[in-house]
């Protein structure tokens, strides 16, 4: 499959009952080419569901920020969702909608085939990472998952609600940022 098939068949997704009140599709943006890393989210905000792009509202913009301020290339990331499509009110997505979308995610990784996946969240964390997993005991932490490394931080979203999580969020991208530094140097 390629991206335009991919994106197809995602823009026709009814897996579950999210897609009946989408307004999009949200799929990602980023690098498609190039991305060494993959960021993933829970899912879709009304900005983001509005706009069909993922981390554009009020959070998106302040992950964008220490994108910038850790100097991320963004030829080096691609940003998804565990869910494509909006939950209503802005709920988390139930765990059945995350394995309903969890196909495209995983057809999203064999596409990009990053060297690093960050969960930012306790749903993308346990989607990815353990379905145990909780947010402040797994962040920071690196797991081997064949040739990828995974990790987990706060979700932007989460520090506007307790601006405290934005030191550790910042070490933890931090340290994203020296693991591929140090991933481009093995392969120079």
């Amino acid at each position: 499959m390629n991206w335009e098939e991919f994106e197809a068949k995602a823009q026709k997704c009814t897996s579950c009952g999210l897609s009946a009140t989408r307004n999009s599709v949200v799929i990602g943006r980023g690098s498609k080419n190039t991305g060494r890393i993959l960021f993933v989210g829970e899912g879709p905000g009304e900005n983001e569901d509005r706009r069909g792009l993922p981390f554009v509202g009020q959070a998106g913009r302040l992950f964008d920020l220490a994108l910038q301020a850790l100097e991320f290339s963004e030829d080096d990331y691609y940003i998804a969702n565990v869910v494509k499509c909006r939950p209503p009110e802005n709920r988390e997505p139930s765990e059945d909608e995350c394995n309903a979308c969890l196909p495209l995610l995983r057809a999203q990784f064999v596409l990009l085939r990053p060297k690093i996946v960050v969960a930012l969240g306790s749903v993308a964390a346990r989607a990815l990472i353990s379905r145990d997993a909780r947010i402040t005991a797994v962040r920071g932490q690196w797991f081997t998952k064949g040739d990828t490394l995974f990790t987990a931080t706060y979700h932007p979203a989460a520090l506007l609600r307790d601006e405290s999580k934005k030191i550790d969020f910042y070490y933890d991208l931090k340290e994203v940022a020296k693991a591929i530094k140090d991933l481009k140097n093995k392969v120079d």
